[in-house]
């Protein structure tokens, strides 16, 4: 290795250079209105510098002794009340400008968001405003400039979500236990678009897998026949864990 290379290196682990990291969750809450056809995001409005008085996803910094984990489940807990609900680990965001913060301070403090991004049934869901003045359900479409990086960090959240619904069984962490199969497709319809699939062809492929247990129950919705209640089988499903287009 040449003097010249060695010294690059030890140039870059020098102790001056070391950052101060400040880590924080920023969560992507997506809600699923089935009723209207409409994918949507949880937004709140900032009530400090920086980014004073504009919509942002909530976020906490993490507190001593508390998991990352536990800190994205405490922002849900105090946004919003349900009981199905989908939550994973999205991604770190840590760009060296992600934060007007950073420029301020003398000391390299540097800001590290660790996105999660979780799914909800919209009509499931309660927000809670007891303290936050500003807190909405935004379409995804209709999305205003946002704090930070946090446009990125939706748009990241928002193809992973979509990834998900085509090779996992999260749409079922978020539906009732028993469900009729056009409960399932028009979540389906309403984060994919209504142009993934046919109704008839997204029933046949479902049914031929044989992880939807028909209880036998029916539930008249409307003028229609009466549906058919299923059980999502998580054991029938676990040979067909990560294989792709499992439902479309």
């Amino acid at each position: 290795m040449s003097g010249r290379v060695q010294r690059k290196i030890a140039g870059s682990l020098d102790p001056q250079g070391l950052a101060d990291f400040k880590v924080g969750v920023d969560n992507v809450i997506f809600s699923v209105d089935t009723a209207q056809n409409r994918l949507l995001v949880l937004l709140v409005m900032r009530q400090e510098d920086p980014f004073l008085g504009q919509w942002s996803l909530p976020g906490t910094l993490v507190q001593h002794g508390e998991s990352l984990e536990d800190a994205a489940y405490r922002v849900l807990s105090e946004k919003i009340r349900v009981e199905n609900l989908y939550l994973e680990q999205l991604y770190t965001f840590g760009g060296p400008d992600r934060d007007p913060r950073e420029a301020k301070s003398s000391y390299g403090v540097r800001y590290l968001s660790v996105s999660y991004f979780a799914l909800v049934r919209f009509a499931e869901s309660e927000l809670i405003a007891d303290r936050v003045s500003g807190i909405a359900w935004y379409p995804l479409d209709q999305v205003p400039p946002l704090a930070f990086d946090h446009n990125q960090i939706l748009e990241y959240g928002y193809r992973r979500l979509r990834n998900k619904l085509e090779y996992s069984p999260i749409a079922f962490e978020v539906l009732p236990e028993l469900f009729t199969l056009n409960d399932l497709y028009q979540l389906y319809t309403t984060v994919l678009g209504e142009n993934f699939a046919d109704y008839s062809n997204f029933r046949a492929r479902l049914l031929k897998h044989r992880f939807l247990a028909d209880t036998g129950i029916k539930v008249s919705r409307g003028a229609g026949r009466p549906a058919t209640l299923y059980r999502f089988d998580a054991v029938a499903f676990a040979p067909l864990k990560d294989k792709p287009l499992v439902f479309i």
